[in-house]
């Protein structure tokens, strides 16, 4: 019974998506997309050809020649900037309707007059991930509380599991789809190396070449290498920035749950002696 009460009790929000293979591989194909009828659309090269030079100040040209290696840094990116989005409104619904630190200041206050209904309306005002640990423990207190079989020292100990289920449950939910991005943080710094290593390797290819140098393939070979490095350090750069700011959001939000888990054990224990 109580169980079927606590799942009343839990507010849905937006979890975020599970199946982030199906997001990279949407990436990719609109990632190659955008590589051959964008960037190597005929009309960026001289003649309409895009085995030619890329018109005088045409950027789409020029990052077109950067090879095979561009779509798959662009995947990466792709990849970062609808993660980061996702994760966006997955944390801002965790956090729920109100501003958390104040929804945290008046559930202590409430804990604190002994008002465990008011505390109970609170969260459902407020929902998301602190509200439905907290609304987990006030079920467990007052579960504990009409218990008198119970110790003080086994009531206090379930309100505290409960807290920390509730928070195992809650946490996951928070940091998913994370561990993508901060792979992306390295890897699309080393897909940029990559893609610099092969352009340098056909530029030094078309200086040994016979018959003189090939100004075309040679230029094309430093176009390659600057052009994947320059979105490997941009994609790398990205990964970073988003992943620690989702981290500090996350690590708010933790803190949050312990502060007030540590007060409603706190008021339980102050007002059963």
């Amino acid at each position: 019974m109580a169980k079927n009460q606590k799942q009343t009790k839990k507010s849905k929000s937006f979890t975020g998506i599970k199946s982030s293979g199906l997001v990279m591989l949407a990436c990719l194909v609109l990632a190659v997309l955008i590589f051959h009828y964008i960037f190597g659309n005929p009309a960026n090269f001289m003649n309409n050809d895009p085995n030619n030079h890329p018109l005088d100040g045409n950027l789409l040209g020029t990052i077109y020649k950067g090879g095979i290696i561009v779509p798959l840094i662009q995947t990466l990116l792709l990849t970062v900037l609808a993660l980061s989005v996702e994760r966006f409104f997955a944390i801002r619904s965790a956090q729920g309707k109100g501003k958390l630190a104040k929804f945290v200041e008046e559930i202590k206050s409430t804990l604190s007059k002994g008002d465990i209904a008011a505390a109970t309306t609170l969260c459902d005002k407020q929902q998301g991930s602190v509200a439905n640990v907290v609304t987990s423990a006030l079920i467990k207190y007052a579960e504990v509380e009409a218990d008198a079989s119970l110790s003080k020292e086994q009531q206090v100990l379930a309100i505290q599991k409960e807290v920390e289920e509730a928070t195992a449950l809650e946490l996951p939910m928070l940091s998913q789809n994370l561990p993508i991005i901060a792979t992306i943080t390295t890897l699309g710094t080393l897909m940029g190396l990559l893609g610099t290593v092969i352009g340098m390797i056909r530029s030094f290819a078309s200086l040994a070449g016979a018959g003189g140098t090939d100004s075309v393939a040679l230029s094309q070979g430093i176009s390659e290498a600057l052009i994947n490095t320059a979105f490997g350090i941009l994609t790398g750069a990205l990964a970073v920035i988003s992943y620690n700011y989702f981290t500090s959001k996350i690590d708010s939000i933790t803190y949050c749950i312990d502060e007030v888990g540590f007060s409603i054990v706190q008021t339980f224990a102050a007002s059963h002696k």
